[in-house]
């Protein structure tokens, strides 16, 4: 890179530091933070001020979606009736648009034998509340720091109380436990608490499995600059080689990354992918130059 654009990028990454601070400050608290990472930080900022700004373009056509039938004839979420229904007993405490959430990436495991975990489960009516949603054959595991919440167990509820930032806390648990089919982490919601989780549990989650991590809300949230990380990895296409790609281990088997508002989920996949591979069909083609690839 010639000596003019490294300045220009170093004036860039100064900008951010003086007109955002914490995003700065909360860049450079991820685990190694390389150089090429802190050349991100303008482009991060340019991403976070356009939807800062942004406004919906003026009414036109609708969307073929939006001409269908009225909402009240759409297929009722079971999850979100539950919740509406349950005026007594023990309390639950969702954000609304996560019961859609919920639906959309737990639905397949609906009637099966399902192993969930949830952490955080405070006053014990969302383990009900999975019960119900997944059938009398899911098994549902609750962690808390709170002992008084042993009082929930029952014949399909197990419930372990510890720190789930302790690793040895996962390490006993995973000893008592098989693997976990959906993981919800509802539990103390500071980064480290997230992230040590999810390192210890990723492994552990079965072969077409969910995890869900709640409340990842804050522009400056730690466990949102982590998760962009495992998006970086997935994307990460170094070392390719023609139309064929032999993906990394977490690539071949992280099928997929989804943020909503507040809430990161990962699917597993059932089987691992063994190539990424370009292919092409057809037989005539452009003689136009290819255009050089971002990050290649």
């Amino acid at each position: 890179m010639p000596l003019v654009s490294k300045l220009r990028a170093l004036c860039s990454i100064a900008r951010v530091f003086v007109r955002e601070p914490r995003i700065a400050r909360a860049f450079m608290q991820q685990r190694r933070p390389s150089l090429k990472l802190l050349a991100q930080l303008p482009t991060i900022l340019r991403g976070l001020n356009y939807s800062r700004k942004w406004e919906p373009p003026a009414a036109g056509h609708p969307s073929p979606a939006l001409s269908g039938p009225p909402a009240s004839s759409a297929p009722s979420n079971p999850l979100k009736s539950y919740f509406d229904c349950h005026k007594e007993g023990r309390g639950i405490r969702k954000w609304i648009h996560y019961f859609d959430i919920y639906h959309r990436h737990f639905r397949k495991f609906v009637g099966q034998n399902v192993r969930i975990l949830e952490i955080g489960i405070h006053s014990g009516g969302s383990l009900e509340m999975w019960r119900d949603y997944f059938g009398p054959a899911c098994r549902v595991y609750g962690v808390d720091k709170q002992e008084e919440c042993k009082a929930y167990e029952n014949e399909y509820t197990t419930v372990f109380t510890g720190d789930q930032a302790d690793r040895e806390f996962w390490k006993s648990f995973k000893d008592k436990v098989p693997a976990i089919d959906i993981v919800i982490d509802d539990g103390g919601h500071q980064p480290e608490q997230q992230i040590v989780t999810f390192e210890e549990m990723l492994p552990h989650l079965s072969p077409g499995g969910v995890y869900l991590c709640e409340d990842i809300h804050g522009v400056h949230r730690g466990f949102s600059a982590y998760s962009h990380g495992l998006v970086k990895s997935l994307n990460d296409m170094a070392g390719r080689s023609g139309s064929r790609v032999r993906p990394s281990q977490f690539q071949s088997w992280i099928r997929s990354i989804h943020f909503y508002p507040s809430v990161m989920v990962l699917e597993k996949a059932e089987r691992p992918e063994e190539q990424f591979i370009d292919a092409r069909h057809g037989t005539e083609w452009q003689p136009f130059p290819r255009p050089r690839k971002e990050g290649s």
